[in-house]
């Protein structure tokens, strides 16, 4: 649609307009120009009551709660510091993987199944302390994302929200939300009654407690944002990493030159030891071409977050008025041939000796996002 009718396009969905912007000129007005005009999420009936209205991060409105929880975020739970605390965490379970590989003794396996492990464990770990055995939290988030993913009546025709309760959709929903929060008063209640460790052993739920009791910022920690945002790490740090390793793992199995020149790398830096270390990543810029170039052409979310503009603006020329739904298509962007050369082809070397990076400064390549 992108191709045929341009940059900027608007779309019903229901009774909701919303803007798709599929250009780098767009996404650079949306989330640089303009970033605090389209710095709001809109109203989502399901997310909202999967987040407790909003109290998490990825989907609170613009505002000071946003800000408090951001501010949490970035000098608390995703430092550098404390993500260089989990490092044993992730090695330990990379190597348990590894293990697990082995173990085949080189019958088939379903090698997608190791990576959701891995990427499971590794997040349960660093933020509930440990891994919970059985299937009870992988269960939990499955629901959470078929349910997000399902056609919702109050969210594109409000005035039909009670066909949402016809359907069964608004009970399933109620029903994920008690099992979901019983979950996190399980796991909260055991995080409060243990011994306290030291900073060292701290999981993300232990961090959250301790700047609960500390009153000194005048913002309060209420026990639904600790349960939202625990939320938030595990639907945005689970499946779409498994997933986008996946892609990774399957791109290189179709192009035998860049498996090759991938394990030449690794030998090369690993010089006969039985595991690559992160002190050694520093030294593997076609690993580092490799994951950007499968980030390129399999974007996490394809069209991102939505947004929703908070005053009418203009963008590329047209009016936009306040309140409508904004949705940047990264895919598109990273597939555009005045951009990329033969965009649809996995070349990771279009990486090598190129500053370009996913951190939000280079609107070519925005799998993550930009802006606020």
């Amino acid at each position: 649609m992108a191709k045929t009718y341009g940059p900027l396009i608007l779309l019903h969905f229901g009774t909701v307009p919303i803007i798709v912007a599929s250009s780098v000129d767009a996404a650079r007005e949306i989330m640089k120009t303009h970033d605090i005009t389209f710095a709001n999420r809109p109203y989502l009936n399901t997310i909202s009551k999967l987040t407790y209205d909003g109290k998490d991060i990825a989907f609170s409105k613009y505002g000071e709660q946003w800000r408090q929880l951001k501010s949490i975020s970035v000098l608390h739970l995703l430092s550098n510091k404390r993500v260089q605390s989990y490092r044993k965490v992730r090695e330990e379970e990379v190597a348990s993987m590894i293990k697990k590989i082995q173990g085949t003794n080189e019958s088939v396996f379903n090698l997608s199944e190791f990576v959701a492990t891995l990427t499971h464990n590794v997040i349960s770990r660093a933020a509930l302390g440990k891994i919970y055995e059985g299937m009870e939290l992988k269960h939990l988030l499955d629901r959470t994302l078929d349910l997000a993913g399902r056609f919702c009546f109050a969210s594109v025709f409000p005035s039909l929200a009670w066909m949402d309760r016809f359907t069964g959709l608004e009970r399933e929903i109620e029903r994920l939300v008690k099992d979901v929060d019983e979950f996190y008063d399980v796991v909260i209640d055991e995080h409060v009654n243990k011994k306290e460790g030291g900073a060292e052993g701290q999981d993300l739920i232990d961090i959250l407690l301790e700047i609960q009791k500390d009153n000194s910022t005048g913002f309060h920690l209420e026990k639904k944002m600790i349960k939202a945002i625990i939320l938030d790490v595990f639907n945005a740090g689970t499946d779409t990493t498994s997933t986008s390793l996946d892609w990774a793992i399957g791109e290189v199995l179709r192009n035998p030159r860049t498996m090759k020149k991938l394990q030449q790398e690794a030998h090369t830096v690993g010089q006969g030891r039985d595991m690559i270390t992160e002190d050694d990543l520093d030294n593997m810029p076609y690993l580092k071409a490799v994951l950007k170039e499968a980030l390129r052409l399999h974007v996490p979310a394809p069209l991102l977050v939505p947004r929703e503009s908070t005053k009418d603006v203009k963008l590329l020329g047209y009016d936009i008025p306040s309140g409508w739904q904004v949705m940047i298509n990264a895919w598109a962007i990273a597939r555009d041939p005045l951009i990329w050369e033969e965009p649809e082809e996995f070349r990771s070397e279009r990486f090598l000796n190129n500053k370009m990076d996913y951190k939000g400064f280079d609107f070519e390549f925005v799998p993550f996002g930009a802006g606020r």
